[in-house]
């Protein structure tokens, strides 16, 4: 009889990231997506390697965010070379202005050995000659980047079919999980129940919903967030720029993302007018020349929202063989890599590249 698969559940980023991780190990592995791979908050969001505000997370998130930040870059270059596709992890550095806890962020800088440090905004300037006036402050890092989403997960998906032992089922919906005496047996789907006691839930903001009829409250709930787009020149803005809780993210051919809207809609994911009108008066204050460009996308998407946005990494008590990465936040295109190594390393005994105390979900759930 063959052995059964690690079934994971949820296309996204952190899926996609886990199968590769197992795969690699092996492992046989099935990959559930209820629509496309990497169309929900993996396909939405700014793709920034960083948390907005790094300083303002708890220590659990830092430490995930450390890992993964480091390796980025070696992450793009593999999957580059394994499939031809690039993810295009775009080192830029950031800038933050005018911000009302610059001392704490570089008190943490200092704790934290990064490179962040203080700037005049004369030098901003000259910098990033598209910036708005009227900014007074600034802080920068530079080793900060930012990866294209859409190709990240279009890398994921290539070097996943490419590998042995990997089965991809996309428009594949996970009606229940199967269970009994305290362990997973498998998911029931919309074309039957595939047997497994080895599921990974990965399925971000939609994820609370799937445990619900086990009788667990998972505090993971969708936030809308929406982006708008915008094309210019390649040159016209060489670094990222954060003032008043919004960004813009240069990619490498000129287009201009910025975001983000943070919006507790339930799951209702649709644009709005109100909202794009407020995204763009704030690329104009960021970067007035935005004023005379087109915006040529506006989209939204639903974050998988969580307590002060610590993700849920490890086995679920009460259902052995179950085992959670979702709860992400704002940041699971930053946290992927290290989430998803840190559950692969449990799931198959291996020792852990962090502590994994913080994550688990004993005690939260």
């Amino acid at each position: 009889m063959p052995e059964q698969p690690i079934v994971i559940i949820g296309g996204g980023v952190i899926g996609l990231l886990t199968a590769w991780n197992l795969a690699r190990e092996g492992q046989s592995v099935m990959l559930l997506e209820r629509t496309e791979l990497g169309r929900e908050s993996s396909w939405a969001g700014g793709g920034i390697v960083s948390p907005l505000y790094p300083w303002r997370y708890s220590a659990a998130v830092t430490a995930l965010a450390h890992w993964s930040q480091d390796f980025y870059p070696q992450l793009g270059e593999r999957l580059h070379a394994q499939t031809g596709l690039d993810p295009e992890v775009h080192t830029t550095g950031l800038y933050w202005l005018d911000l009302d806890d610059e001392e704490q962020a570089l008190a943490w800088a200092v704790r934290e050995q990064r490179p962040l440090s203080r700037v005049d905004v004369s030098a901003v300037h000259d910098a990033v000659p598209a910036l708005g006036p009227g900014y007074t402050r600034a802080i920068y890092m530079n080793d900060v980047a930012n990866v294209r989403n859409p190709r990240l997960v279009k890398s994921l998906k290539a070097a996943l079919q490419a590998m042995p032992g990997v089965e991809i089922r996309e428009q594949c919906q996970v009606t229940g999980l199967v269970h009994a005496h305290g362990k997973v047996l498998g998911v029931a789907t919309a074309q039957g129940v595939i047997h497994s006691e080895r599921v990974v839930l990965a399925a971000g903001a939609w994820s609370g919903e799937l445990l619900k009829p086990l009788g667990v409250e998972l505090p993971v709930a969708p936030v809308k967030g929406q982006m708008i787009l915008f094309k210019c020149a390649a040159d016209f803005l060489p670094s990222m720029v954060l003032a008043k809780g919004r960004y813009a993210i240069p990619r490498r051919d000129g287009h201009i993302l910025v975001g983000s809207t943070l919006e507790y809609e339930g799951f209702d994911k649709t644009p709005t007018e109100v909202a794009q009108a407020s995204l763009r008066a704030s690329a104009i204050d960021l970067l007035p020349a935005l004023a005379d460009a087109d915006i040529v996308g506006h989209w939204a998407g639903l974050r998988p929202g969580s307590p002060e946005g610590i993700p849920f990494i490890g086995e679920l008590p009460g259902f052995a063989g179950l085992w959670l990465n979702c709860g992400h936040f704002r940041n699971g295109l930053v946290l992927a890599p290290a989430s998803c190594q840190l559950l692969s390393d449990l799931l198959l005994g291996r020792t852990p590249i962090i502590d994994p105390a913080p994550y688990a979900p004993a005690g939260r759930v």
